[in-house]
């Protein structure tokens, strides 16, 4: 881990910034925008595998998205890169994991089309460190705190031990990623002269024409780095 850090740091030093659009993603699966992506019954067994598929396809675009925070946004302290280094390796754990309960579900990562939603909102924040911080696991990230218990619960009523095991340990260490997430948002922040809570709130408006629905995680939330003030103001369902 020293040695990558250590051979990454240098590469910072020296090395040109590419844009994020040279960014390559394999031919496989078809990235499709969410509005086109189609519906199935996660009753069906069609629908689970639809569902392991997105699972698999969101954690494949997170590894891309640790490694380009770790590229993309130079002259941070050592301890960044270290943590995102970390967090790379665990969604890469993640999307094993899946991929490997797809081939159970007969399908392999790839046979069925992925929305395109998650990287997008990494090209709107790609000029910004605290844009970045502040959307992919300040909100989307912290999405999956409040959904995947939910989740957990359904695959458990449906007998998949499997399935309940992967989304447990992706559930554990998702809360670690936000909460990595918060720390940094606040700390740099706070080296700007700008109130995070504040900041925050104008990151979300900006990028976003409405505040996610609720039922918000709020206890786990509160572990992972968000304030009450925040967690009251995305249940207040409107921007101020």
């Amino acid at each position: 881990m020293q040695l990558l850090t250590d051979n990454l740091l240098d590469y910072q030093h020296n090395g040109k910034i590419l844009s994020i659009s040279d960014v390559v993603f394999p031919d496989k699966p078809e990235q499709l925008p969410p509005r086109n992506m189609p519906r199935r019954s996660f009753e069906t067994a069609a629908g689970k595998a639809a569902f392991f598929h997105a699972l698999a396809h969101i954690e494949f675009v997170a590894i891309y998205l640790a490694w380009d925070i770790i590229y993309r946004f130079r002259d941070l302290p050592i301890e960044f890169y270290q943590q995102w280094l970390r967090i790379a390796d665990e969604e890469a754990q993640h999307f094993s994991l899946i991929r490997n309960h797809l081939l159970s579900l007969g399908i392999d990562y790839g046979d069925l089309p992925a929305h395109s939603g998650l990287w997008t909102h990494a090209v709107e924040t790609c000029d910004d460190v605290l844009d970045r911080l502040a959307i992919i696991p300040r909100f989307m990230e912290a999405r999956g705190l409040d959904v995947t218990p939910v989740m957990i619960d359904k695959l458990d009523s449906m007998s998949d031990k499997h399935g309940v095991e992967i989304l447990t340990r992706i559930y554990q260490d998702e809360i670690g990623h936000v909460e990595c997430g918060s720390y940094w948002f606040k700390l740099i922040a706070a080296q700007r002269g700008l109130d995070s809570e504040q900041l925050y709130k104008n990151i979300i408006a900006k990028h976003f024409k409405s505040k996610p629905k609720g039922p918000f995680n709020r206890e786990v939330r509160i572990i992972a780095g968000f304030t009450t003030h925040e967690i009251d103001w995305l249940e207040e369902g409107i921007y101020e």
